[in-house]
């Protein structure tokens, strides 16, 4: 991973320093060959374990709600309908930012209990997410042929074991590319919980700006470990779409 990166960075170095209109490039702050920049890099990179961590937390998080908030919206009783229309449009009216806020700073006024920020944030995350998800579960749940619910029904399995056994298996197969862009949504969102404090990327790169005094250099820098997570992200989802089978779905 380290040789792309560096790799990457002296690509773009190249080419911002041909069109840089005057700018003083100090990429030695980010360098790889001198012993200033290798102390930065190794700071920015201690963020990568946070970034990685609190996503994968998150969309976990945000899968299990999002597939509970679409079964409600495809009961047949109107409450659990209008309970599923309630928190899918409330939640993707919210900001995430103002979620992460609120959630850090509201949440423990309102329950009395302190939360620590990366708590907060996977609590945010996973909220807003969801709503999301429950869409993508909702459509890919509704695309299985009605016919397969009635033969189950004919078969004498209840509800909870046709979608276990018939239902959900068909449509995870059809929601996994969705699922997989959530993914990789949810990485790069993470950097949102730098506000309050979690060491993740973004919030190793503020504050080695603070010290460095060089935002360019150093939130290029912060991109292109961005662009790698991503870049790493998106082939193992499509290595998983292989497996299962569904790659040629897209």
């Amino acid at each position: 991973m380290k040789r792309p990166l560096i790799l990457l960075l002296l690509a773009c170095a190249s080419v911002l320093a041909g069109c840089g209109g005057g700018y003083n490039w100090a990429w030695y702050v980010v360098s790889p060959f001198t012993d200033k920049g290798i102390g930065n890099i190794q700071f920015l990179v201690s963020g990568v374990g946070w970034t990685v961590l609190l996503a994968l937390c998150a969309i976990s998080c945000s899968v299990l709600i999002g597939l509970l908030v679409a079964l409600l919206g495809l009961s047949r009783n109107p409450v659990a309908r209008l309970l599923n229309r309630c928190y899918v449009e409330l939640m993707r009216a919210i900001p995430m930012l103002v979620m992460v806020l609120w959630v850090y700073y509201g949440l423990p006024i309102v329950t009395g209990i302190k939360l620590d920020v990366f708590t907060a944030g996977l609590i945010a995350l996973a909220l807003c997410d969801s709503a999301f998800e429950a869409e993508i579960f909702r459509g890919g749940i509704q695309s299985i042929d009605r016919g397969q619910t009635e033969a189950a029904g004919s078969l004498g399995l209840n509800y909870l074991d046709t979608m276990r056994f018939i239902i959900l298996p068909q449509a995870l197969r059809r929601v996994l590319p969705p699922l997989g862009n959530q993914f990789v949504y949810m990485l790069k969102t993470s950097s949102l919980v730098s506000v309050v404090g979690l060491a993740e990327l973004t919030r190793k790169a503020n504050e080695l700006v603070v010290t460095e005094y060089r935002p360019l250099e150093i939130y290029t820098f912060l991109i292109l470990e961005y662009l790698v997570l991503i870049l790493l992200a998106s082939s193992a989802v499509r290595w998983l779409e292989r497996r299962m089978g569904v790659a040629d779905r897209r």
